[in-house]
């Protein structure tokens, strides 16, 4: 059993897909939250009570310190397969206890139906091992998902969806993000505005739904600047991973932009 730093994890069979992705872009200086991976054999320790092998995580995970507990499953965030919002994300875990039942929710998630459903369509092993990565909570100013080749047209551009607070609203369906189209030089070439009228946001005693000021519903959450940065950021995964084909999830706090999670874009 093992829990290393996220930086540390390179092993996709020991600590899943996301893992490692997100390994490889601290390595390479990525603007990625500091976190912990947890091995496949150390989820199922926690899952069958043993939240002891969690003890590494004291001196990081303490009441003050809200964390995210991501599934990292081997598999996932693959060539193959995404599994893109099908197992389940904590946000604001704090203490190790609360982390130990994140662990718990997250893995069980990999047992449900439609979770079984993705495997059985693309014809992998029935049986998940679940890896999970906990890492700081970035308080989100705004945030949201980032495609790197059209998923409806196919053609090379960036689409980007954003809205105000925590990712979760826009991958969950709460708003409807502003959608912006730039091409691969950065130039912006279309802007819908999306209706933010509610935000996730991380109120100091865990993850709540606010409204959002009447003011900001219209507006565009990310400017040139933020776009700017989104930029840069894709051209420095092309360079990390060798690839121009990314599916990101960012978050911009003070100022500064955060890859929270990177995989393949897949058509699965």
């Amino acid at each position: 059993m093992s829990v290393v730093a996220l930086k540390e994890a390179m092993n996709p069979g020991t600590y899943g897909g996301k893992a490692v992705q997100l390994g490889t872009a601290m390595r390479a200086g990525l603007p990625v939250p500091d976190g912990f991976a947890l091995s496949c054999d150390t989820v199922e320790a926690v899952v069958s009570g043993h939240s002891d092998v969690l003890v590494p995580l004291e001196g990081a995970c303490t009441q003050d310190r809200p964390h995210a507990v991501r599934s990292s499953a081997v598999g996932e965030d693959s060539q193959a397969a995404s599994f893109a919002g099908t197992h389940l994300t904590v946000l604001g875990a704090c203490g190790v206890q609360a982390v130990a039942e994140a662990v718990r929710g997250v893995h069980a998630s990999g047992l449900d139906a439609g979770a079984g459903a993705y495997r059985t369509r693309l014809g992998l092993d029935e049986m998940i091992l679940m890896a999970v990565v906990v890492q700081e909570l970035i308080d989100a100013d705004a945030a949201g998902v980032l495609f790197t080749r059209n998923p409806v047209t196919g053609a090379a551009e960036l689409i980007i969806e954003a809205s105000w607070g925590l990712g979760e609203a826009v991958v969950s369906g709460l708003v409807t993000p502003d959608h912006y189209i730039l091409g691969h030089t950065g130039e912006l070439r279309g802007l819908v505005l999306g209706e933010k009228d509610l935000a996730i946001r991380w109120t100091g005693q865990g993850t709540s739904e606010v409204a959002v000021p009447e003011h900001l519903i219209g507006e565009p959450c990310l400017g040139a600047t933020e776009l700017a940065a989104l930029h840069d950021l894709v051209s420095a995964c092309d360079t990390v991973y060798g690839s121009t084909e990314h599916d990101i999830e960012f978050a911009f706090s003070a100022g500064m932009v955060f890859l929270l999670q990177r995989r393949p874009i897949t058509r699965a």
